[in-house]
């Protein structure tokens, strides 16, 4: 009877040495799957983000060349750089979105780097941008110092004041602040070229009428030393002539440009950046899951 009662235990200890691999491996096929089915998530939520991401470019494509006639600058032969970086930036598109609708065809590590090469030129691009901000060197297109160089030429101005002139600044100005007061008028925000180029400066102490038509205080012409300044001298009520030819006007047309391209490299850097964080997130998300697999 002691013998049987070995035997059977053995048997029993047998059975459930035997079951215990095949429990394992059941769990492991029911953990498996939920694991692949949460990357399968994350990974279409990162790609859905990558996407979304990418749409400001276009946008911003829209927007470099519409500013490319809205600011005149056409005249400084700037157009050629904005298209370059237009058509630049609609690569980054293609290229961005044309890895994610393939990413199951393509390998991960090949996606990956022909979506970080545009990505890499686009923030150097931003960085170069940024950096020639502050560069002194006159030959370096859209510096502050190549626009100053420029803008000393007479007859560039020329054209560039009939330009700002046709775009109707100072003529809008007037209109949208026909029922304002002076106070009011004092406290509204301008643009730079209407600052400059459509009143006369705050140094000059003229009384304000409306938008575009100041009086000289006959008591400060001989008690100010302000009209020293030949801002003053140069300012005009005829809407034709306005402070056109005032050195603020030329100062705020360069504080224009200057701001739009000092935007457009942030704009890039921020955009490269993002870019990049959520293909590289997207990239080790499809890696887990071919491992998990």
């Amino acid at each position: 009877m002691a013998d049987n009662a070995n035997v059977a235990d053995s048997v029993a200890v047998t059975v459930i040495e035997e079951n215990k691999p095949k429990q394992a491996q059941d769990v492991k096929k029911h953990i498996i799957p939920e694991k692949i089915f949460q990357m399968e998530q994350v990974s279409g939520m990162l790609s859905v983000v990558s996407f979304v991401l990418s749409l400001p470019i276009l946008a911003s494509v829209t927007w470099l060349l519409y500013m490319k006639s809205y600011d005149c600058e056409w005249l400084f032969k700037l157009p050629s750089l904005q298209i370059g970086i237009s058509i630049g930036l609609i690569c980054v598109f293609l290229i961005c979105n044309a890895a994610l609708f393939l990413r199951t065809r393509l390998s991960p590590m090949v996606g990956i780097l022909v979506v970080m090469v545009p990505l890499l030129a686009m923030l150097i691009v931003g960085i170069a941008l940024l950096g020639a901000n502050n560069m002194e060197g006159r030959r370096i297109p859209a510096t502050p110092s190549w626009f100053q160089m420029k803008i000393r030429d007479n007859s560039l101005w020329s054209n560039v004041k009939q330009c700002i002139y046709d775009t109707g600044v100072c003529e809008d100005l007037a209109t949208t602040s026909v029922d304002l007061k002076s106070y009011d008028f004092s406290m509204k925000k301008l643009s730079s070229i209407e600052s400059g180029c459509c009143k006369p400066p705050t140094v000059c102490q003229m009384q304000y009428v409306n938008a575009t038509f100041w009086k000289k205080d006959d008591r400060l012409v001989t008690q100010s030393f302000s009209y020293n300044n030949e801002d003053c001298d140069s300012w005009r009520n005829d809407s034709d002539i306005l402070c056109y030819d005032c050195k603020s006007c030329r100062e705020g047309y360069i504080s224009t440009l200057k701001s739009k391209w000092l935007k457009l490299g942030e704009f890039l850097v921020c955009m490269a950046v993002l870019l990049s964080t959520s293909h590289l997130l997207l990239f080790l998300v499809t890696m887990w899951e071919l491992y998990v697999s």
